[in-house]
């Protein structure tokens, strides 16, 4: 009886550990959202390592809590960790689609580098290569607001705000209400990724009717009811900001959208005058933001490689414990 009793107070100080982790991830990301751009690359790599951390952290949790083998658990996190497989796939080609846009950007700035100073047969050279690369633009978009609507729609993916009550949270040992904040939390940083780097549509915009308003009134002593409130909180400031809009929301993207769309005006300015110009500066500030939206790209490209390779050892690890149960 007391081997019983003090098995059930670890699994509930292990659940209890989970949302707090979970809630302070969530208050972290929120000042993390107050402390850099809108949709920028260091936010949305902050997402994603919190993705990966809350994760990792439900693994730890899982085999701490003594599950029974061969029970619907396994089965449950088995399917959240295939969506979650699922749509960072879907996210990994959304940004891998930006590779020619910035690649042909980058190209401009180059040439705009070895002539500083454009006469009119260099103007309309550039001019011909902005064009080629916003058709790049367009078609990227396009290509992205085809993965949203035939693989994410599907999905039924959502945030939902309606806390489950207290007594189905203490399924498999507090493992349901574990999944449930897993799942939950998984929806609203994934719509956020989906939104920054791939395309934001009704399908992933945050001002969706399906949203609740009522999570903001939950008791955080409630149990497991306070990563909610700080889910609610994160939601509500993206909410705000995101504001109806639609396409790529990445900040780093648009910056360097306005970059070649200004550089396009200057050039047109110019083109009917005969005469030659200085572009440097227009060039310097071209190159660094499309190097600043490679980079980062690329960056977000091997973050997300090591989550796919934890996504695998951690249904392995589950796996493997069933069978050595």
């Amino acid at each position: 009886m007391m081997h019983r009793s003090s098995t059930t107070a670890a699994a509930a100080t292990s659940v209890n550990g989970f949302y707090n982790f979970v809630t302070q991830g969530l208050d972290d990301l929120v000042r993390s959202f107050h402390s850099h751009n809108f949709m920028s690359i260091h936010f949305l790599q902050h997402v994603l390592a919190s993705l990966q951390s809350f994760h990792s952290q439900l693994i730890a949790v899982v085999q701490k809590l003594h599950l029974p083998v061969g029970e619907k658990w396994l089965d449950e996190y088995m399917d959240e960790s295939a969506r979650l497989w699922e749509v960072c796939h879907v996210i990994k080609s959304g940004i891998t689609n930006m590779e020619n846009y910035y690649s042909a950007a980058v190209t401009i700035a180059t040439t705009l580098e070895n002539h500083r100073f454009l006469n009119p047969q260099l103007s309309r050279q550039v001019l011909r290569a902005i064009n080629g690369c916003q058709r790049e633009r367009v078609g990227l978009e396009e290509e992205n607001r085809g993965l949203i609507r035939t693989r994410i729609q599907p999905l039924m993916m959502k945030f939902d705000k309606n806390v489950m009550i207290e007594s189905k949270f203490n399924g498999f040992n507090g493992f349901r209400g574990v999944l449930f904040a897993l799942r939950n939390t998984n929806s609203l940083l994934l719509m956020i990724l989906l939104s920054g780097l791939v395309y934001c549509s009704p399908v992933t915009s945050f001002s969706s009717s399906c949203h609740g308003n009522n999570a903001m009134n939950y008791n955080e002593n409630v149990f497991g009811s306070g990563f909610m409130v700080s889910a609610t909180r994160l939601h509500e400031k993206v909410k705000e900001n995101e504001d109806g809009q639609n396409g790529v929301l990445l900040y780093e993207f648009w910056n360097s959208r306005t970059a070649i769309d200004d550089l396009k005006t200057e050039l047109e300015r110019m083109k009917g005058t005969g005469m030659e110009f200085d572009v440097s500066e227009r060039a310097e500030k071209l190159k660094s933001c499309f190097v600043g939206l490679q980079c980062g790209i690329e960056n977000m490209i091997v973050q997300l490689d090591d989550f796919f390779d934890e996504i695998v050892e951690g249904r392995k690890k589950l796996l493997d414990l069933c069978t050595h149960s």
